[in-house]
């Protein structure tokens, strides 16, 4: 029995050459050398006998970096194959013809603003030759499958489990039709989707895009086309309609009444993320340096190039320092939402200094303020309430 994977991820492969893998079992595993192989003997057993073409995952965790394959290796008698999970995927499925991928960030990782529990937003895009439309490897695919397959065991390789839990979770759902439409999408799909079936939300969204993983010469492609529909002219007043009955759905979904709630609250991060975004929107066909992914820089390019009041800046980018320097500190804190009346005298204390204030009531006297600035200029941006 062999090993395919990348590190602390191993996959023993259950070998069916007539099918695609219909089923994965994950087995997390830190000190169980001598029980381990029974239960992946077991596994590959029930697999078997229900003639279902699976796979098992062994996540072998250890305290010390990169030391999982020597630990399999001297415990269970394993051999690495493969040194990453994208050459054991290419053992089985090969590649296709001029092919090229390139995984999007979007969201918290695309602006680079990730905190602890972040998740990561994902989109990924792929072309390949048309002419020669299957792999050519053992278990050929045709191109969506393989770029499907190929995007789950991405998936598989960075929500894999550890004795810590989780690496991430990992959100696609803002891909093209969302969770409707194909985990990976072909760039021609992907133009012809954002030109004419997109609604303003998902161009909203791509104004995050950010290319992190790419086939060498295939990024400027796609950022090309990210840019060509960002910059293409928008009513100024329709585009803030669809923003304002954007922003009033999350409203209803999440409500806005809890200022702690600092991402949601009227006021908040989302006020200040959307305005970042129609100003991208409305302006980037005319002034496209606006562009950026991160809300804090697309605030002072709005302000230098003259599309955003000085007022208006004043008031939005400390807003934006503050709101995320306080959502660091809860989300390494605590797991569920803060409270106040029941946190601890030494996080009100670290928020406070976080702040640069001399005590939380004055924290809590400054968030009151700031969110009610930022929703009042929200309004006159965007011409009225949520």
């Amino acid at each position: 029995m062999s090993l395919t994977g990348d590190q602390t991820v191993q996959q023993v492969v259950l070998e069916n050459e007539a099918a695609p893998i219909e089923l994965s079992v994950v087995m997390p595993c830190l000190n169980e050398a001598e029980t381990l192989a029974v239960c992946v003997d077991k596994a590959l057993a029930a697999l078997a006998e229900n003639h279902i073409a699976g796979e098992v995952i062994v996540v072998m965790s250890t305290q010390a970096r990169g030391a999982a394959n020597a630990k399999a290796k001297r415990e269970l008698g394993w051999t690495l194959r493969y040194p990453s999970w994208r050459q054991g995927f290419a053992a089985a499925y090969g590649h296709m013809r001029g092919e090229a991928t390139a995984v999007l960030a979007m969201g918290k990782l695309g602006g680079r603003e990730m905190t602890a529990s972040s998740d990561l937003d994902l989109m990924l895009i792929y072309d390949f030759d048309d002419e020669h439309p299957e792999s050519d490897g053992k278990r050929a695919l045709y191109g969506a499958q393989y770029f499907a397959r190929l995007t789950q065991r991405l998936i598989n390789a960075l929500t894999a489990q550890t004795n810590y839990g989780a690496l991430y979770d990992v959100d696609m759902r803002l891909r093209p039709s969302g969770r409707a439409g194909p985990l990976a999408t072909q760039i021609g799909g992907f133009t012809g989707y954002q030109e004419t079936e997109a609604w303003t939300w998902e161009h909203m969204a791509l104004t995050r895009a950010r290319v992190v993983a790419v086939t060498p010469g295939f990024g400027a492609r796609v950022d090309k086309v990210i840019r060509g529909i960002l910059q293409r002219p928008r009513d100024a007043a329709l585009t803030a309609g669809d923003v304002v009955e954007m922003r009033a759905a999350i409203a209803k979904e999440k409500g806005d009444a809890e200022r702690w709630d600092l991402k949601y609250a009227a006021g908040g991060l989302v006020d200040i993320e959307f305005i970042a975004q129609y100003l991208q929107l409305v302006h980037a066909h005319n002034v496209p340096g606006i562009l950026d992914t991160s809300t804090a820089r697309v605030l002072d390019k709005a302000w230098a190039l003259h599309v955003l009041p000085v007022e208006e800046a004043e008031v939005l980018r400390p807003a934006v320092q503050l709101y995320h320097d306080l959502t660091q500190i809860l989300r390494l804190c605590l797991s569920g939402p803060f409270d106040a009346k029941t946190a601890g005298a030494g996080l009100l204390r670290l928020l406070a200094r976080a702040a640069d204030v001399p005590d939380f009531a004055t924290l809590d006297a400054t968030l009151i303020e700031t969110q009610a600035k930022v929703r009042a200029s929200f309004v006159r941006i965007l011409g009225k309430a949520p």
